[in-house]
């Protein structure tokens, strides 16, 4: 299957930046609960959204019903069989979307890019024109 250049170089650009984002949560946060025992151990997998307490990943949604159109939703979950309490998620959720609205600029210069609540979820929306092949 064909992806465009442009299109495959966003996506690596965005992967790196919830890895860090990732990296960040797991480091400050990763020992707050215990680790579901069928999830790998933090560092055991070439992809950090595949190991440790958090994936944090970006999924492309059309934005079919949303008054915030097209974009990547922050997905957000963590690995545990522990209760976590909806404020302390919460919390969570808004922390690693404020990694993304801080990192947005770093990763993606000169592009027109931020991060929005959606919902209960939060979303990146904003210039997602490849250009020309």
């Amino acid at each position: 299957m064909y992806e465009h250049p442009k299109l495959t170089a966003f996506t690596n650009t965005l992967d790196a930046l919830f890895r860090e984002v990732d990296e960040f949560l797991e480091d400050e946060w990763g020992a707050v609960y215990s680790l579901h025992p069928s999830r790998p151990v933090r560092g055991s997998t070439e992809n950090p959204e595949m190991d440790g307490l958090f994936e944090v990943a970006a999924d492309f949604t059309p934005g079919i019903g949303s008054r915030q159109g097209r974009g990547y939703i922050v997905s957000f979950r963590a690995a545990t069989l522990e209760k976590v309490p909806p404020e302390q998620f919460e919390f969570l959720m808004q922390e690693a979307a404020g990694l993304v609205r801080q990192k947005l600029p770093k990763y993606f210069p000169g592009r027109d890019l931020w991060v929005v609540r959606d919902g209960r979820r939060f979303k990146i929306v904003g210039d997602f024109s490849l250009g020309e092949a």
